[in-house]
């Protein structure tokens, strides 16, 4: 498969048939990935690779809470978990709500999990003094991901990136016996595909790239 055939393919894949997927592809896949960039090359990623049914499991109820309020605030009408406009759902409409199986089966159901963690003590955080959520420090880990999940499309299996079970950081180090300066960023499931979407729906450049300022002329092909 052509890169781009890859990169316009990979899709959050959350149902699995069951086949096997070999450690010798798992380490194949980050082989790769591990070329991803980080900042100042520090290179503070670590990946568990996940197979014991006891811990998916665990991880599955951990995600919980957080699909739980995700559920909530769509049926509200929100942006789930946005850090910019707070919610107004309560605590004891999350708790009543029941959480989306699709948010919290794939890591039971998936061949293995994969859960990527970084080494805040190598990463930088240049936006670390802003009135805001801090981004930067994804830079160093997000592209490995990523580049994971490329590969594992190329090799005709799939996942996609979760965080839900970020939200309970201290239970999955625990859990994974993490040490406290790595965080986690992301809980990848992974398996073979039930179905291989082979076209996904995206914004068009035109609404998402610009000249010289964010209200600028669109980039139009060609101009």
């Amino acid at each position: 498969m052509e890169l781009n055939d890859v990169m316009r393919t990979t899709f959050s894949a959350r149902d699995y048939t069951g086949e096997e997927l070999p450690d010798a592809l798992i380490y194949d896949l980050i082989e790769n990935a591990r070329f991803a960039p980080s900042g100042g090359n520090r290179q503070g990623n670590r990946v568990v690779v996940v197979r014991d049914q006891g811990s998916r499991d665990a991880l599955s109820k951990l995600a919980e809470p957080a699909a739980k309020r995700y559920v909530a605030q769509i049926k509200a009408g929100e942006s789930p978990w946005n850090a910019w406009t707070p919610t107004a759902v309560s605590a004891a409409e999350i708790e009543a709500t029941r959480p989306a199986e699709m948010l919290i089966n794939s890591f039971k159901d998936a061949s293995v999990v994969l859960v990527f963690v970084v080494d805040l003590k190598v990463v930088a955080s240049m936006d670390q003094d802003l009135d805001r959520i801090g981004m930067i420090s994804g830079a160093s880990i997000y592209p490995f991901v990523w580049n994971v999940l490329l590969g594992a499309r190329q090799a005709g299996f799939g996942g996609t990136i979760t965080t839900l079970a970020a939200a309970r950081e201290g239970e999955v180090q625990a859990l994974l016996n993490i040490p406290a300066e790595f965080a986690v960023a992301a809980v990848v499931p992974l398996g073979k595909p039930v179905k291989q979407l082979t076209k996904l729906s995206r914004k068009p450049v035109e609404e998402i790239a610009s000249h010289e300022r964010f209200d600028g002329p669109a980039l139009k092909k060609g101009a």
